[in-house]
């Protein structure tokens, strides 16, 4: 049993909590982690309480879809919890989430392994919705945490260089229509905080609204967008991971007049880094954008933030 409120353990199982623990300074309470938490660096190497049943290395992203609706479909989870080993750390604070079942284990499953394993423990989830609500998580993981102090410097400051940007791209006179693609195939169309990512960059987010659940659109309804810039952004990948899969994709031909593909303005970013993960890096990917949509104004993105997509490493069917 923990003998002191706000000094014992902490799990997360999902990956953004594991961004804002860490952000907190609590990296050394930090007892257990997921799989996929992988920043930031050091952290991985935590005890991993969680296991996907999907491999997703050795799928294309159609098969990938496939496997995670068929799974859901069947009320099951495509994620297995250590309960034992959740035990035996005994944590005090356990941060997961309900807003996306592909994101992390079941919250049901959690809160009855927490009922079951570990009846001292404070079970949080957060459940954002926009960047607003991302900057609320961290207030509330502080304040659990007992470091409200560093959470509220943390937000402040997060604050400051989103309002800054955002006064900065509000002067500019043109700004792009900007497609950001959260799956390639299907073609999932951006939801919750990306679209306001896009806003304070100065882009104008095209398929997605603010606050919503991503969906599935068409590439049909990709091609009508008449986008002047792709960013490529699929949920969880990596910048390698992207152009890997851009590989196995073919896009229909009606993506081929598109003009962000036509004009060669095609980016692949960091989707686990700056987007996918609702943290404190959210930020970073607006400001990543801004380099992309205004190279001009904010300076070039780096080799490290983006890169640009060759025309003829999209593969675009003939038929």
């Amino acid at each position: 049993m923990n003998s002191q409120k706000g000094s014992g353990k902490i799990v997360s199982l999902l990956p953004s909590a594991t961004e804002i623990v860490c952000a907190l300074g609590l990296k050394d309470r930090l007892a257990g982690v997921t799989h996929e938490c992988d920043y930031p660096p050091g952290v991985s190497e935590k005890p991993h309480l969680t296991a996907s049943r999907i491999d997703h290395g050795r799928m294309t992203s159609k098969e990938i879809d496939h496997a995670v609706r068929t799974s859901l479909d069947g009320h099951g989870s495509i994620y297995e919890l250590d309960e034992q080993s959740l035990s035996e750390i005994d944590p005090e604070l356990i941060v997961t989430q309900e807003l996306c079942e592909v994101c992390a284990v079941s919250y049901k499953t959690v809160r009855r392994a927490a009922r079951r394993y570990t009846a001292d423990a404070t079970v949080v989830s957060l459940e954002p919705n926009t960047v607003s609500d991302i900057f609320e998580n961290i207030l509330e993981v502080g304040e659990l945490a007992g470091v409200r102090d560093r959470a509220t410097e943390e937000v402040k400051n997060l604050r400051r260089r989103l309002d800054s940007l955002r006064e900065s791209s509000s002067a500019l006179n043109e700004k792009p229509s900007v497609l950001m693609l959260e799956w390639l195939e299907p073609p999932f169309a951006p939801g919750h905080w990306v679209p306001e990512q896009v806003e304070a960059a100065g882009g104008i987010c095209v398929l997605g609204e603010t606050g919503k659940k991503s969906v599935t659109t068409t590439f049909e309804a990709l091609a009508e967008s008449k986008a002047e810039v792709m960013v490529l952004i699929p949920c969880g990948y990596s910048t390698s991971d992207i152009l890997e899969q851009l590989e196995r994709t073919e896009f229909p031909s009606a993506l081929a007049d598109l003009p962000a593909i036509r004009e060669n303005n095609v980016w692949a970013l960091d989707a686990s880094a700056y987007f996918s993960r609702p943290g404190p890096r959210v930020v970073d990917g607006a400001e990543i954008l801004a380099k992309i949509l205004h190279p001009g104004v904010f300076g070039k993105p780096s080799s490290r933030e983006a890169v640009r997509v060759a025309r003829k490493d999209i593969r675009i069917s003939d038929r």
